[in-house]
């Protein structure tokens, strides 16, 4: 059975990068969304096994929404994908419920092993 994955950024190429490790490692990508408003009525609809988030987006933030989600269901897998420097939100990102952490540019290995400890 296949792993299904929601991925959220606002960044097409972003999303498209994550998808395209994602696909090649068998994973099914069930939906992308922009932003975290997105990303929570996707959530809701596909009941992904994992979602990659990014932080900083329009409408809702990466934070808000995986608070939203973990809301939704406490055992939801996030993984959070933010740009470099952003320490203080990757402390906030675990402390709301993020399973782990993944800093862009995104290395296919780290995406993977991020996934693969997440799933446990």
């Amino acid at each position: 059975m296949s792993v299904k994955v929601l991925i959220v950024d606002d960044a097409a190429f972003m999303r498209m990068m994550i998808k395209d490790i994602l696909t090649k490692n068998n994973f099914e990508v069930v939906g992308e969304a922009g932003d975290g408003a997105q990303a929570v009525a996707l959530y809701k609809e596909h009941k992904p096994d994992l979602v990659t988030m990014d932080i900083t987006m329009p409408e809702m933030d990466g934070i808000t929404a995986l608070k939203e989600i973990r809301g939704i269901n406490p055992d939801a897998k996030v993984i959070m994908c933010s740009a470099m420097g952003q320490q203080a939100m990757v402390i906030d990102a675990i402390q709301a419920g993020a399973k782990d952490f993944v800093v862009k540019p995104f290395q296919a290995e780290r995406v993977l092993e991020a996934i693969n400890k997440t799933l446990g």
